[in-house]
């Protein structure tokens, strides 16, 4: 039995979807906070149980039974430290052998904020005494072409990530990924660094935009006071606004970089070229 936390949200869709082609559906647990959400995974035959991260009786009840577990990091930054531990206290209590955890790219040397409740995450997991894998995932290309319209619109690609390279893969890459280590044995003990094949800089994203929509569209650097300040202006919550400038100048510190291809190599293929995913969105 194989349980995935947060499995209605995106990254939790796809690992579900991958674990599907090599597990029975019967043998998957899908934790959601919301069951009407998961209707079409309850088609599948996949098992749904509720459970918030913030109710570790909930977490305890809907792991009955499971032997592994992904637990996919909570989307509240700020509270994910609490809410994660909810979740490794479950296991413990429920028995769970095994948890695979999505951290972050270098998460004990990273520059970016967001580290912090990963590295968190880390020691309470190896305080568990649970056999677990760290997937410490690098950026979602999704994260940064999520504005490729606005960008394409106005001409102008906003950022505080100077010249750093970002070596971003698509949810779909780690999700394979995640479903692999989830799902078969020999991962326990291993500390995975993903991230895309190839890095590419702001600007390159800004030429690559252009060259496909026929549009000109540069890449103007900011500040991160004057990124966060923008982002707050087009409706984005502070929070979220100051994470995503925090994690720019994260990036220009080298801090979304890595080159050792273990995403592909676990996956088994070339990670999703950067160009593709821009085909793919436009």
């Amino acid at each position: 039995m194989i349980a995935i936390t947060g499995a209605t949200g995106q990254l939790g869709q796809l690992v579900i979807h991958h674990l599907l082609k090599t597990h029975p559906a019967k043998t998957i647990v899908a934790i959601v906070r919301n069951p009407a959400k998961a209707q079409a995974l309850s088609e599948q035959g996949v098992q749904v149980r509720q459970a918030d991260y913030r109710d570790e009786a909930a977490l305890t009840a809907a792991l009955g039974g499971v032997d592994k577990l992904l637990l996919i990091s909570s989307s509240e930054v700020g509270q994910r430290a609490a809410q994660h531990r909810n979740v490794i206290n479950a296991a413990k209590a429920a028995g769970v052998k095994f948890i695979a955890y999505t951290s972050l790219l270098h998460a004990d040397t990273s520059p970016l904020g967001l580290h912090v409740e990963h590295v968190e995450t880390e020691k309470m997991l190896a305080a568990s005494g649970i056999a677990h894998a760290l997937l410490r995932n690098g950026w979602y290309t999704e994260n940064y072409l999520a504005s490729a319209p606005s960008a394409i619109e106005h001409g102008v690609f906003i950022g505080a990530a100077k010249d750093g390279k970002i070596a971003s893969a698509t949810r779909d890459d780690y999700a394979q990924a995640a479903a692999r280590v989830v799902g078969e044995e020999g991962h326990a003990g291993k500390v995975y660094e993903l991230a895309g094949d190839r890095g590419w800089t702001l600007s390159e994203l800004a030429a690559e935009l252009s060259k496909q929509s026929g549009k000109p569209v540069v890449y103007q650097n900011l500040s991160e006071a004057d990124f966060a300040a923008a982002l707050k202006g087009v409706g984005l919550p502070a929070g979220l606004a100051d994470m995503l400038a925090d994690s720019d100048t994260g990036a220009a510190k080298g801090g979304l970089f890595d080159d050792s291809h273990t995403l592909s190599a676990l996956i088994g293929r070339p990670t999703t070229a950067l160009a593709d995913s821009v085909r793919t969105i436009l």
